[in-house]
């Protein structure tokens, strides 16, 4: 979802508000790396015998080597050199092994006192799952966060996180009120791009003049715009006005069946309808799908040649819904148990207050429209992708059920539901991830694919994920041999390398694992 547990909180910064009491004042400090967690840079790195996934779409080939120094890829070859070719290198021995390139969430926050008060809990998820790059929607809200030192931070490698890419909320950050006029809102652009961010995040709660004059101001500036297209804006903006308006991104799915209804020109919303109630709220918004025009129909049709002709890119976060078809399998995935905070998993359940807690009521008719919209909101992402459009993979972790890290890969296996294959899953997660990010500077990113001169961003995971994606999660997957007649548990990354650093992805986990039970002693121990 998008922002902190208060419901005070979050209506103040749809409605493009500063927030005045940060919740990110209260979060724990981030610590610096500790010694011996993540080795390197190394002068000379090579990941030795692994099947490569280079990230472009193109299949996999191997065994190869990747030489790395420093933090850049210096060579490609076939694996057929003796290992005394490597004498001083740190060899990272990878046979039978497959290595991508790290993958790029693209909507990620982090930071909550209430539910996740360490931020490194999130980081060490990220990068325990292969994420080595996140761009923060934001990654906290109101004045004085610290987003742009934690970002800083992880490009010097002296914090154990993903890289970082901050973007701000329109009007949140400065602290000087809400930019109303077009004249505030390019002041606005102007100062976060000052002061260190790489673009807008807009919940379409501005008049579209003021909108229109921010989005103009981010374009000049080489600043990236995406769009949550909530439900009290969409009478004035909905995905086509924003696109329109020069938005470059639309998250989730609000908007575009906004864009495309079959009667009318406003969603029919009940006589009993709060957007303040969440269950309504959400209850109610998956029945857009039934209110739009059927796929196929020349409406529908023109609507996608729009987006595709527009150049706009959709991330569309499925998994941070998913919940709401099936909540009890969502309540007890298996990773709760030992990754979920118990204060996390407190902000998960029903609540008036928790933003995305809303299965107060949660029955089979909600869990049934919610089945049939993700059918019609898939085809629609789906014949976009088809026609050129470009998908990338965004979790918007730590709200219904979505722990960081493994939300990520429940996007993934989602985007397959979807119906892309599995490279055009890899290429969504790794090189278009990168190029949403570094395509409103008008620059090739410096990550996303394996190839010499990149970044060395590696994830390597002793199994095929091209054959079960389920073989990313931390969990592993459990699957039974066939010869022993037993159950095991395979997969998992292995290592992920950021930067030219290797992190031992399972003692990641294991330090989270820690996290998880000194809370629950903790906890345990006040009920005392």
């Amino acid at each position: 979802m998008h922002l902190f547990r208060p419901l005070s909180c979050l209506l103040a910064a749809l409605a493009g508000m500063a927030l005045t009491a940060p919740a990110a004042a209260q979060m724990e400090p981030m610590p610096d790396r500790p010694a011996g967690e993540g080795e390197g840079p190394f002068a000379r790195l090579i990941v030795r015998g692994a099947t490569m996934i280079e990230g472009s779409g193109a299949p996999p080939e191997g065994p190869i080597d990747i030489e790395i120094e420093g933090n850049r890829i210096t060579a490609i070859t076939g694996s057929n050199r003796s290992a005394d070719a490597y004498d001083g290198a740190r060899v990272i021995e990878a046979d039978g092994m497959y290595v991508l390139p790290g993958f790029v969430d693209v909507h990620g926050h982090n930071g909550d006192p209430g539910k996740a008060p360490q931020p490194s809990y999130g980081y060490k998820l990220w990068l325990a799952h292969g994420v080595t790059s996140v761009r923060g929607v934001s990654f906290y809200f109101g004045p004085g966060a610290p987003d742009i030192s934690d970002t800083e931070r992880s490009a010097a490698n002296t914090i154990t996180a993903p890289r970082l890419f901050p973007y701000a909320a329109f009007g949140d950050k400065w602290g000087r009120g809400t930019p109303d006029t077009p004249a505030k809102a390019r002041e606005w652009v102007r100062w976060i791009k000052a002061n260190g961010y790489w673009g807008v995040k807009f919940f379409n709660t501005e008049t579209p003049a003021v909108m229109e004059a921010a989005l103009d101001e981010a374009d000049k500036l080489n600043l990236g715009s995406v769009a949550h297209l909530g439900q009290r804006g969409l009478g004035e903006i909905d995905a086509r006005r924003a696109v329109e308006l020069g938005l470059k991104g639309v998250t989730h799915f609000y908007g575009h069946f906004e864009s495309i209804p079959a009667n009318g020109q406003l969603p029919p919303y009940p006589p009993d309808y709060n957007y303040r109630d969440e269950q309504s709220r959400f209850g109610e918004v998956a029945l857009r799908g039934y209110q739009s025009v059927d796929p196929g129909s020349e409406e529908w049709d023109d609507y996608v040649d729009f987006l595709i002709e527009s150049g706009v890119t959709l991330s569309p976060t499925f998994n941070i819904y998913v919940a709401s078809r099936d909540v009890m399998r969502a309540r007890n995935l298996e990773w709760h148990e030992r990754y979920t905070l118990p204060a996390l998993m407190d902000f998960y359940g029903p609540s008036l207050t928790n933003h995305g807690s809303y299965y107060h009521d949660w029955g089979t008719e909600q869990e049934v429209a919610w089945r049939h919209f993700f059918v019609k909101w898939m085809k629609l992402t789906k014949e976009f992708h088809d026609r050129g459009g470009r998908i990338t993979a965004g979790s918007d972790p730590g709200y219904i059920y979505q722990t960081w890290g493994f939300a990520y890969i429940g996007e993934l296996e989602m985007l397959r539901e979807a119906g892309l294959n599995p490279l055009e899953v890899i290429k969504a997660a790794t090189l278009n991830g990168a190029r949403e990010i570094y395509g409103p500077r008008g620059e090739e990113p410096p990550m996303g694919r394996i190839a010499v001169g990149k970044l060395a961003d590696l994830v390597i995971v002793p199994e095929n994920p091209l054959a079960n994606l389920k073989v990313l999660y931390g969990t592993g997957h459990d699957r039974l041999n066939r010869e022993t007649n037993e159950m095991e548990t395979v997969g998992g990354v292995r290592w992920t390398i950021k930067d030219g650093v290797v992190f031992d992805a399972p003692a990641l986990l294991e330090d989270i694992a820690r996290m998880v039970e000194e809370e629950k002693a903790e906890k345990d121990a006040s009920a005392d």
